[in-house]
């Protein structure tokens, strides 16, 4: 790539006048000095000597290709995660531990080594989707590339070539723009064949109308916008036809500054909020995992490191590695336990299914964790054209003149897009045209060159948005009285009114507009022999150039100084309400054009090929009315922006497009109100790069408004809004937008009227282009959001009480009750299904009536981790209990227990089990487990270990209930099941019967029972399993209930204080 480029990251982030430091200012100069400083004539190009010198100084004229981050870089990166870091190393040490133990052979050496390969299987998958995620990062960049032009008509040699390669242009070539050419390259006008040239550079500068070029210098410190003479490389000639020069190519140019925007915001992408609040946990659990493990190895040192003491000093040490690996063992399990191995990937299902529910309301989201982003939105960046706007021209006003010279008529016109049936004209009497009407219908349907076609549910303008909007008020007026029995008025056409105007009056030469006089004119033909001059134009100059008035009768009046008076006020109203106005006036009296058709041998003709002469012919005109013009909001915007204040989401509008124009839409839409003083509220993009205190602006309370912005400035003040801790949402639909869209927290396209680079850059697609998805998005996220919240406390809580269970296991002496891998099982099998199922759990009804949550709001606040702690300790009891209970009871609560015949111990026996083969006369009897029977004549003790596998199994089975009861505790966060019951989520019922299911299978099916060490149980031994499962209900009830009298409490003393 050439040098442009490179040169241009470190001139990132400057002032509008730094940027432009050290280049040439071809904007600022006339031709002769361009000609000059690129050492080039216009006429004759440059020579292909020249070409190759400049070639190796600039390269070739081609956006950049970044190289991406490697494959191996992105999959390392997925493990820069505490909680995978984790697992990580849980992994690694069991699958150590399993090769260790599978040295001794038999049925252990599967269950040992299913746990590490059922966690490495996870990492996998995990890195798995990170890196297809990532790898999809760049694509806006692709994209910006196909927006670029392929050919250019080049001159050089003195001579013109076609069609060169664009790529192939360097800096000082001469290139010919014709209508319909997309520019190659930011280039300088030096010549205009036409008498005028417009550009549509709307998608990069954000500016609602095609742009009328020039090729006269401007003001040296002049912002994009404001670069009347350069064309920019990606925009289109819509009207036109010139010479230009080259004055930046590739990476120099708007478009490749834009390209270089979206790769730096692309490598600055933050964490989403829950990843950040996620990796906090995963470090604070870290830090409770070792402790933990610390406190587990020196309550239990006595049985794998004893000593005697001599004179006071240990002595003897004896050193037990088989004991001292089984507590190791016991360390790795612990881990297990406190790691939601399920979590990522519930979490991920959630936000899959949060999508669906998105995609039903016109949101799409192209990247998940921005789902549960958009539920901590607290402002909204929207680009104006396109979004806040219809991007679609439409005439609002139509003033005609009255009875006499000093009324006016006023009809205001309803719809915002391209399509006739949208919306009507207030107070019209249909077919009643009268004669002044008529006259303004005539000319706005044949004084124009534009149509509308439909294009899939869509009305769509070819030509200039403003004549387009002219056709469509045409048919809305209808046709004159009388007209209907003509043929071709046919009623299958989009425009069939224009068509009948164009059949009745047959246009025979066209007066093209240009900037000198603002105006276009048309002759026509009747049909009478009898030629008239139809012109529309920037109201002002057609007044000026008009001496008569046209009534509502059709008579013709003189036109004075009050009438004249009276249009201008009506057309100062009209501009200060943001409308661009247009003026109609016509004249019959052509002498130099009888019998005119259009015959090049005409003495008139002649005068029609010189643009100078047409001001001439343009006067003595009769005036007939004018219009107004805008790009209206959409009608559901206003709404949506009353439910953003209501949920405490403040709206921030940065726009290309000028300053009134912008300010009068902010009113109507609710921005600001209709009164309010917005001095300090609305700033030009170069006005706010310029003050001291930027963040102090933008902390200021309600919308705030930013005109005539540069794609630069979008980034900064995302940027600097970011930096105050501001969750920000942009909004956008052009190339001007991609930066910010890329750098902002959520970026958000448009689906129709968006280009692909928008799209690509953006984090959610709005399939209708409405700013009111955008809302009724952030109503969805906050539900998910809170939804998340619900299932992650239940995941935590969970975890909190299996390692309660295994803490108790080992400070109390007995022998293990819950193995890794089953541990590893409920974790991410049994408690999966209610944990996704929570994220069905009905949104709260007034959830856009909140003030969004704040990005470091915590996921669980100190009395949640109380009642969690609580919950967790009667799990490691009810999980240790039960175990216990097996041993050393034959029946609990009126159960009987003895039907398998197992052995009763005393608990001082069972703490002591470890010392069993110094017991004398210690027996343990064979005991059922479904179809087996498990004896112990070789060895007694192996009562404790291959014996506890029902005790195991109970223990487990009492978890997985627990957790299941535990998942109806999580419906509401305060709210008691009796006002929440478990059918207001149905889905949650049936994942609890999903894992019921599962941990049937497990226990049942005997290949399974053996990979996890447990065995069938009884109907007596359910009974007992329900019977210690079903207080935990109970327990959070009352915890809830607690909660509930202390929250109510502490808000009715801050009322009372307030």
């Amino acid at each position: 790539m050439g040098r442009g480029g490179q040169d241009y990251g470190r001139k990132e982030n400057t002032s509008s006048d730094n940027s432009d430091r050290g280049i040439f200012k071809a904007w600022s100069k006339d031709v002769r000095e361009c000609e000059e400083h690129f050492k080039v004539s216009v006429k004759s190009g440059l020579s292909h000597d020249e070409v190759e010198n400049r070639r190796k100084i600039y390269g070739s004229n081609e956006l950049e290709k970044h190289d991406g981050q490697s494959i191996w870089k992105l999959v390392l990166e997925q493990f820069n995660d505490t909680l995978v870091r984790i697992l990580l190393a849980a992994a690694i040490i069991s699958f150590i531990l399993a090769w260790y133990d599978g040295e001794e052979g038999g049925e252990m050496e599967i269950t040992a080594f299913v746990e590490p390969l059922v966690i490495f299987l996870i990492l996998i998958v995990n890195a798995i989707v990170g890196v297809w995620q990532e790898s999809n990062a760049e694509k806006a960049l692709e994209a910006l590339k196909e927006i670029q032009s392929e050919h250019a008509s080049v001159i050089r040699n003195n001579e013109r070539i076609p069609t060169l390669p664009a790529k192939d242009l360097v800096p000082g070539d001469i290139v010919e723009l014709k209508v319909g050419d997309k520019v190659p390259a930011d280039m300088r006008v030096v010549e205009l064949i036409s008498s005028t040239l417009r550009l549509e550079q709307g998608s990069l500068t954000g500016e609602s109308e095609a742009v009328n070029k020039t090729n006269k210098p401007v003001a040296e410190d002049t912002d994009i916008q404001g670069k009347k003479c350069i064309v920019f490389a990606g925009t289109t000639v819509v009207n036109g036809h010139c010479f230009c020069l080259v004055t930046q190519t590739g990476m120099e140019t708007e478009i490749g500054k834009v390209h270089n925007q979206i790769h730096e915001a692309s490598q600055s992408e933050d964490d989403t909020p829950l990843k950040k609040k996620l990796n906090e946990f995963g470090e604070r659990l870290t830090m409770m995992i070792g402790l933990i493990c610390i406190l587990v190895w020196l309550i239990n040192v006595k049985y794998f490191l004893t000593w005697d003491y001599v004179d006071g000093w240990p002595t003897n040490f004896k050193f037990s590695f088989e004991k001292c690996t089984y507590y190791f063992e016991i360390a790795v399990a612990l881990a297990v336990a406190a790691i939601p191995e399920g979590l990522p990937a519930v979490i991920t299902t959630c936000l899959a299914l949060g999508t669906r529910k998105m995609a039903q309301k016109n949101a799409l989201v192209r990247k998940l964790p921005s789902v549960e982003t958009l539920g901590c939105t607290t402002v909204i960046c929207s680009d104006k054209t396109g979004t806040l706007t219809t991007n679609q021209m439409a005439v609002s006003k139509l003033v005609a003149i009255g009875p006499n010279a000093d009324a006016l008529r006023a009809f205001k016109v309803e719809g915002t897009t391209y399509n006739p049936l949208d919306g009507q004209i207030e107070n019209w009497q249909a077919g009643r045209l009268d004669a002044n009407l008529q006259m303004i219908a005539k000319i706005a349907a044949v004084c124009n060159d534009a149509g509308v076609s439909q294009s899939e549910h869509k009305f769509v303008a070819h030509g200039m948005p403003t004549e387009a909007a002219l056709k469509v008020l045409v048919e809305k007026m209808g046709l004159p009285e009388g007209s209907k029995d003509v043929q071709s008025g046919s009623k299958s056409t989009i425009l069939r009114c224009c068509e009948w105007w164009n059949q009745h009056d047959r246009r025979v030469a066209t007066l093209e507009f240009d900037r000198d006089r603002k105006s276009m004119g048309v002759i026509v033909n009747s049909g009478e022999g009898k030629p008239s001059l139809l012109v529309k134009g920037a109201v002002e100059n057609v007044l000026d150039r008009s001496s008569k008035i046209q009534l509502r009768d059709g008579s013709i009046v003189k036109l004075d100084n009050n009438a004249k008076n009276l249009i201008l006020q009506a057309l100062h109203e009209m501009s200060t309400s943001a409308l661009r106005c247009l003026g109609f006036a016509y004249k019959d009296e052509l002498a130099n054009f009888e019998n005119y058709n259009g015959n090049e041998d005409h003495p008139g003709h002649q005068l029609l090929l010189d643009p100078s002469n047409y001001s001439s012919i343009e006067k003595e005109l009769i005036f007939v009315g004018l219009v107004g013009l805008r790009d209206p909001p959409r009608e559901e915007v206003y709404q949506a922006i009353e439910d953003c204040r209501a949920a405490g989401i403040r709206v921030m509008v940065i726009t290309g497009d000028n300053k009134n124009t912008a300010e009068a839409i902010c009113r109507e839409i609710g921005v600001f109100t209709p009164n309010e003083d917005i001095s300090s509220k609305s700033l030009t993009g170069k006005d706010f790069m310029e003050l001291r205190d930027k963040k102090a602006f933008l902390r200021q309370s309600g919308g705030l408004l930013f005109s005539r912005a540069e794609p630069r400035h979008k980034q900064d003040i995302v940027r600097l809004l970011k930096e105050e801790g501001e969750v920000v949402a942009m909004t956008g639909d052009g190339v001007n937008d991609a930066p910010a869209l890329k750098l902002a927290d959520i970026g958000i396209a448009m689906g129709i009227a968006g280009t692909e680079v928008a799209k690509e850059a953006a984090d959610m697609v709005l399939a209708d282009d409405n700013f009111s998805s955008i809302v009724a998005a952030v109503g969805e996220g906050r539900s998910i959001y809170n939804n998340m919240k619900a299932f992650i406390r239940y995941m935590i809580s969970s975890n909190i009480g299996e390692v309660a269970c295994i803490f108790l296991t080992a400070a109390l002496g007995i022998p293990e009750g819950l193995i890794p891998v089953q541990l590893l099982w409920v974790n991410l099998v049994t408690d999966g299904p209610p944990a996704t199922a929570l994220g069905f759990n009905p949104p709260d009804k007034d959830i856009m009536k909140k003030p969004p949550r704040r990005s470091d709001d915590s996921l669980i606040n100190l009395w949640i981790l109380f009642r969690y702690l609580v919950i967790g300790i009667y799990v490691g009891l009810a999980t240790v209990g039960v175990f216990i209970i097996w041993y050393t009871h034959d029946s609990f609560l009126g159960i009987d227990l003895s039907g398998d015949g197992h052995t009763l111990v005393t608990y001082s026996q069972l703490a002591n089990w470890g010392q069993c083969s110094s017991w004398k006369n210690f027996t343990a009897s064979p005991f059922t487990a479904g179809a087996r029977v498990i004896s112990f004549d070789a060895n007694p003790c192996d009562y404790f270990q291959t014996g506890k596998v029902k005790a195991m199994t109970l223990s487990l089975s009492v978890l997985v209930a627990i957790e299941m009861f535990n998942s109806l505790n999580a419906l509401s966060e305060d709210g008691s099941l009796l006002t929440m019951p478990p059918w207001v989520n149905p889905w949650l019922l049936l994942a609890m019967s999903v894992s019921f299911g599962l941990h049937f299978i497990i226990l049942y099916v005997p290949f399974l029972a053996q990979v996890f060490g447990i065995v069938p149980l009884s109907f007596n031994e359910w009974l007992l399993v329900l019977a210690v499962a079903l207080p935990v209900i109970l327990i959070d009830e009352i915890l809830k209930f607690v909660g509930r009298c202390t929250s109510g409490s502490a808000r009715r003393s801050k009322q009372k204080s307030e």
